[in-house]
């Protein structure tokens, strides 16, 4: 019997050779089309990825190491497949640079060309003072407990239901609401038990999702939370399933702004961090949570 147990039932070739060809880009239309609402609103905002396994060497052979994000638009028409990234950063890991910057240019020069967009790569040292701006808290009230008075079990179920949105269990008005009587009430809510599944390996993916709307109609905590436990079994990449549930509140509650963003927390050294809006303007600065 291996010693690894069921870990070591399939091996990966590491590359320790430059290997930009590692780079695997998937459409973006893929899940899209299962979302089957208007492409072009899915299209503004921006997945923001964190790398912590960062390395390369400098003219002296000595390892460099450093945290990286990379800022991919959702105009893109691809996707990188994230096992892929971690491998080809993986593949720079023994290739000499001159400077940061260079490492910088030659992962934005590849990233770009996999996902056929202009991306922003940034390297960030460990004693860099911006680290302590990278770990932050969701705005508004979370409502993971918005059920606990609640009589009914909260079903499994195989896919996102948004007609949950709309469930017969009522509560009060939200505490999340700011009243405004010509655009209706503000929302600014979070819930850290987002989880779906990888439609390529099946493990779990949890995240912690946050929600900023203006809508006329009003937002039920309770029935919020019951929507977004429903994606547990869901098989949808982080970015598909940020925008399902940008297109299913879109649709419901037809807001006058909105916000919609996942913390995902890290595999294999990489969190994803999609955020959708309603217009750029409402574009939040990147950030990681504490459980990332």
């Amino acid at each position: 019997m291996s010693i690894h147990g069921i870990l070591g039932e399939k091996t990966t070739d590491y590359p320790t050779q430059y290997s930009p060809e590692a780079l695997y880009p998937i459409a973006r239309s893929i899940g899209r089309d299962v979302i089957d609402w208007q492409d072009d609103k899915l299209q503004v905002g921006v997945d923001w990825w964190h790398a912590f396994e960062m390395s390369w060497l400098n003219p002296r052979g000595i390892s460099q190491v450093a945290m990286a994000r990379f800022s991919i638009p959702a105009s893109s028409p691809f996707i990188v497949e994230s096992k892929s990234l971690k491998l080809y950063l993986n593949s720079i890991n023994f290739t000499e640079f001159g400077s940061w910057q260079e490492v910088q240019t030659l992962i934005a020069k590849d990233l770009s060309a996999c996902v056929q967009v202009d991306v922003k790569v940034e390297l960030i040292g460990l004693d860099d003072s911006e680290l302590e701006l990278l770990i932050t808290q969701p705005d508004g009230i979370c409502i993971d407990n918005a059920l606990a008075g609640s009589p009914d079990k909260v079903a499994l179920t195989v896919h996102p239901d948004a007609s949950l949105l709309s469930g017969s269990n009522s509560i009060e008005e939200p505490s999340n609401a700011k009243m405004d009587k010509k655009e209706g009430q503000s929302y600014t809510f979070y819930s850290n038990l987002l989880r779906s599944n990888c439609p390529v390996t099946n493990q779990p993916d949890w995240g912690t999702l946050a929600v900023t709307m203006t809508s006329t109609q009003t937002v039920d905590n309770a029935n919020m939370l019951r929507y977004i436990l429903s994606f547990r079994q869901h098989n949808g990449f982080h970015e598909q399933c940020v925008e399902q549930i940008f297109a299913d509140l879109s649709r419901y509650y037809q807001p006058s702004a909105l916000m919609v963003r996942a913390w995902y927390t890290r595999r294999g050294g990489i969190d994803i961090n999609p955020c959708r809006v309603s217009d750029l303007s409402l574009l939040p600065e990147p950030s990681r949570l504490i459980r990332q």
